[in-house]
Formats: C-alpha cells, sequence, structure tokens
C-alpha cells in the first residue's frame, strides 16, 4: 500500500480516531486515504461509526444509501468513506470545504494534511466562502450571542444571557479559532451530533476532540481558504478519480437546477487534461447522480503513456 494511502490507519488503529492524518501524495497524485468496510452489530448507529471514524453523520448517509442511519441492523456491511480527493491547491493552511462538510489543514513544514469534519452554518445562515486568516486562538470561549440569534431564541421561548460563560454547555465548546471573517469562528460543540450537519448559525463545528487535537497545531495569521465544491476529480496511480457530493441546498436554488451535469464535465476535463486516457462519460454521469461523496475511478491513463505531471 503506498505511504500516502496508509495514513488512514493513523487514526483507525490509534483506538481513539481523534483526526484522520495522512502523509501528503507526491506531485501528480491527488487521493488518500483509503474506504474501509465494517459489519455492524445491533446496537450501532451512523453517528457512533461517524465519530468513531473521523466522519460527518451526512457523508455516512451518503456512502451507505438504503441503510437505516439509526438501526442498520446485526450483520450488515457498512462502508466507511475514508478516502478523500485533496481540494484543489493552493494547498496550504487550512481548507474547508462547505458542500463536502470537511475541513483540511496542511501544517507549514510537513509534509502531511489532516482532515476533519465539520457542521456548518444551516440554510438562511451561511457560511460564508473566501480567503480570510485566523486572528485569534481563545481557550475556555464566553460566548456573546449577537442580537439577531438572541431574538430567534426568544421566539422559541427561549431568552439566552447576553453572555454566556466558559463550561460544558458552551456552545463553543474548550475551543475557539477567530476568523478574520467578521463574527465567524471555528470551535468545539457541546452538541457533537451536529458535526457533518447544517446546524450552525453560520460558524465551523468541529468534534470536541477534533478542535482540541487542532487547536494547539493552528497559529495565528494562518490562512484559510473557505470554499463550496460538491465535485473533486484527481489522480491515484494511473487512474483518475471522481468524488461528488450533493450541492448545497441554496447553490441549487440559485441554479435553478436539481441536477446540473456541466461542473462535473468541466472538473473532470480539466484533471484530465491532456493525459491520455479514455472517460468513462456513462459512469461520470452514474456518479454526478448517486452523489455518494466516495471517489471512484472514472479513466485510466494508458500504460505507454508518459508518467502524470502536475499542471
Amino acid at each position: 500500500m503506498p505511504v500516502w494511502l496508509a495514513g488512514i490507519w493513523l487514526g483507525i488503529l490509534s483506538g481513539n480516531c481523534l483526526a484522520l492524518s495522512f502523509p501528503l501524495p507526491p506531485e501528480g497524485q491527488d487521493v488518500i486515504g483509503a474506504p474501509v468496510k465494517i459489519t455492524s452489530r445491533y446496537e450501532d448507529t451512523f453517528s457512533d461509526f461517524a465519530r468513531d471514524y473521523g466522519l460527518g453523520y451526512r457523508e455516512m448517509i451518503a456512502a451507505n444509501p438504503g441503510v437505516d442511519p439509526w438501526l442498520p441492523g446485526e450483520g450488515t456491511r457498512i462502508i466507511i468513506p475514508t478516502r478523500f480527493i485533496l481540494p484543489p491547491p493552493p494547498r496550504k493552511g487550512l481548507i474547508i470545504n462547505l458542500a463536502e462538510l470537511r475541513l483540511y489543514y496542511f501544517p507549514e513544514g510537513e509534509n502531511r494534511v489532516i482532515t476533519h469534519p465539520i457542521g456548518i452554518g444551516r440554510e438562511g445562515w451561511e457560511t460564508p466562502t473566501g480567503k480570510t486568516r485566523i486572528i485569534q486562538k481563545t481557550k475556555n470561549p464566553t460566548w456573546t450571542p449577537p442580537e439577531s440569534i438572541r431574538a430567534e431564541y426568544a421566539e422559541r421561548g427561549i431568552e439566552l444571557p447576553r453572555v454566556v460563560k466558559a463550561g460544558p454547555d458552551n456552545p463553543l465548546g474548550r475551543f475557539a479559532l477567530r476568523l478574520e471573517m467578521p463574527g465567524y469562528l471555528i470551535h468545539g460543540t457541546d452538541k457533537p451530533y451536529g458535526v457533518g450537519m447544517r446546524v450552525s448559525h453560520g460558524c465551523i463545528r468541529l468534534y470536541p476532540e477534533d478542535i482540541e487535537t487542532l487547536f494547539p497545531l493552528i497559529s495565528v495569521k494562518t490562512p484559510v481558504r473557505i470554499i463550496n465544491q460538491p465535485y473533486k476529480a484527481g489522480w491515484l496511480n494511473d487512474k483518475l478519480y471522481l468524488e461528488v457530493h450533493p450541492p448545497l441546498e441554496e447553490t441549487e436554488k440559485q441554479s435553478g437546477q436539481t441536477f446540473n451535469l456541466t461542473p462535473v464535465v468541466k472538473i473532470v476535463t480539466a484533471a484530465h487534461g491532456d493525459i491520455p486516457a479514455v472517460l468513462d462519460w456513462e459512469k461520470i454521469q452514474k456518479i454526478a447522480r448517486q452523489q455518494t461523496g466516495i471517489p471512484i475511478a472514472v479513466a485510466t491513463r494508458k500504460k505507454d503513456a508518459p508518467e502524470l505531471v502536475r499542471r
């Protein structure tokens, strides 16, 4: 197994599964990790699997269509989707892909990438895209909810204090990273079931154990790039892979289409470039419709072709 794939076992075999950490693949390669297949027990749920394997709830559902997430049943074969196509370069600092509900961190001076599932803003409270940076790190933060959130809670008969003190009931958890985008944080949570879902007011949530692992690694001024890219394509050895996630609801509303193959075609053809390989367009369309989030090979480089070169 190539070294950039073997990194998956750093998280799974440790028994803690606090992070998925991988050596960066060599130039011209874009895929990390490998999927895992397990057999469920009667008491297992997708929420349990997600947290144990460094995944989000929606990732588990997408990868296992037709399986009851709350009662998979004894002896059901479950796919743990721990293979990923890296987001588009530059691979620097933090890259947050909203459509994927996942964060990637490239530690400076280290040849590796760390990835975590995230929770993001729900519809109406969307997490913004763009380039920013970390401007503050806070351990045991207090939370000062804005008036808009206090008003929302008041409509439900809940009176939020003007300042929520640090502690186990603080929605920010034990660690917070403030973005230069005013009002937005990367933080922990007192409701870990929301990681991998759209449940926040725009901030980016991590499992408590994930933010605890990430917090000491991140420095002030670390660059952050927030993207919204449901489609990714990249190479692993001689195969071109395609990874498709469901677009965010507001993205579909803006386009006026529930299924649009055009952006998928653009991503695949850009990754394919002039490398001699025949694309399987029937498979590409099937992957685009299924939206499982699992990277699947859609082309194989011809054996007599030159080595892959990043363009």
